[in-house]
C-alpha cells in the first residue's frame, strides 16, 4: 500500500473512530477504536501492521488541515476532536 492510499484509509478510520466516540477522544482511545473496528484489516495489510499507529497521527494532521478536526491544542491534554 502506498503512502497516499494509507492516508486515505487512515483519515477515514480516524474520522470514523471519532464519530464512534461522539466526536471527541484521546489519542489512545482513537487507536483502540481503530483497532476494534479494523484490527483484522490491519493485520492482513503486511507491514502496515507495524506502522499504522505512527501513520494515523499523520492522518489526524491531514484532517486538521481540511478543517474536519479541531487544531491540536496542548491545553486539551491530547484530546482529538471533530470540528
Amino acid at each position: 500500500m502506498n503512502r497516499k492510499d494509507k492516508m486515505r484509509v487512515l483519515t477515514r478510520w480516524v474520522e470514523e473512530a471519532l464519530i464512534e466516540m461522539k466526536g471527541k477522544a484521546t489519542l489512545t482511545d482513537v487507536a483502540k477504536t481503530i483497532w476494534k473496528l479494523h484490527g483484522n484489516d490491519i493485520a492482513e495489510m503486511g507491514d502496515f501492521l507495524f506502522t499504522w499507529q505512527y501513520d494515523y497521527r499523520w492522518a489526524a494532521t491531514a484532517l486538521r488541515k481540511k478543517g474536519i478536526m479541531k487544531p491540536a491544542n496542548r491545553k486539551r491534554n491530547g484530546i482529538w476532536e471533530l470540528s
